[in-house]
């Protein structure tokens, strides 16, 4: 790995929250063990029920985490865009994979093997310590969205995701405007926790409104800007 590589991740890396409680320094040695994986649309980065022994941070392109409802449907739990961590338990413990994270577009990401990341916390005992209290701060800040959510309307979820997603492809060098985002009404519902008639429903009034356009497996957020009015 060049030194400007290796500097690129680097400054990947501080942009992930997990990371940002590690000084410069620290960053510098868990980007020396990095390695680059790339995936393409619709590829499999791994299976629930696999063996966790990597993580990843998506450099470029989405991917998103699934898992198969007994009743063969496909429920999106999460969606992954450019600096987004995921798999993060394997840096701790060789657990089980929760569910199945696929790539939705050309997706470079960063892995991480879980066995050197326990390695360098042992050898960097103030990295181990950084770690558990950014990873700490993750379960407050989603406990605290959940509550939120437990008090906020169906609407105001679905524009939420909707502002989610469009940060994401904004993040990733889509145009702040005429934003196209990757992902089925199924998909909305599902990261809103609602139901998808409700979410349907609500996406027709955006629709109505020129907020967005929808279309087989996409939509288009023609005024991100305005999805702010809907939030309560």
């Amino acid at each position: 790995m060049t030194p400007v590589r290796e500097a690129e991740i680097v400054e990947l890396l501080g942009r992930v929250p997990v990371f940002a409680t590690l000084e410069r320094e620290d960053l510098e040695h868990v980007a020396a063990l990095a390695v680059p994986r790339s995936f393409e649309p619709g590829q499999v980065v791994f299976r629930e029920g696999d063996a966790s022994d990597t993580c990843y941070v998506v450099r470029f392109g989405s991917a998103r985490a699934v898992r198969e409802h007994p009743d063969g449907r496909t429920i999106t739990l999460a969606t992954f865009g450019v600096g987004d961590f995921f798999g993060e338990l394997a840096m701790f413990e060789d657990e089980l994979r929760s569910a199945t994270v696929e790539a939705v577009q050309a997706t470079e990401t960063v892995a991480l093997l879980g066995p050197d990341m326990r390695r360098l916390m042992v050898e960097h005992p103030q990295i181990s310590m950084r770690l558990v209290i950014a990873l700490g701060r993750r379960l407050r800040d989603t406990n605290e969205r959940l509550a939120r959510q437990s008090f906020q309307t169906v609407q105001s979820r679905v524009a939420i995701v909707l502002r989610d997603l469009v940060a994401r492809e904004i993040a990733s060098g889509e145009s702040p405007r005429e934003v196209l985002v990757t992902a089925t009404q199924a998909d909305v519902a599902k990261l809103a926790g609602s139901s998808r008639e409700s979410a349907s429903r609500f996406l027709a009034v955006l629709e109505r409104a020129g907020v967005i356009s929808q279309g087989r497996g996409r939509l288009v957020v023609h005024d991100p800007a305005a999805l702010d009015g809907y939030v309560f």
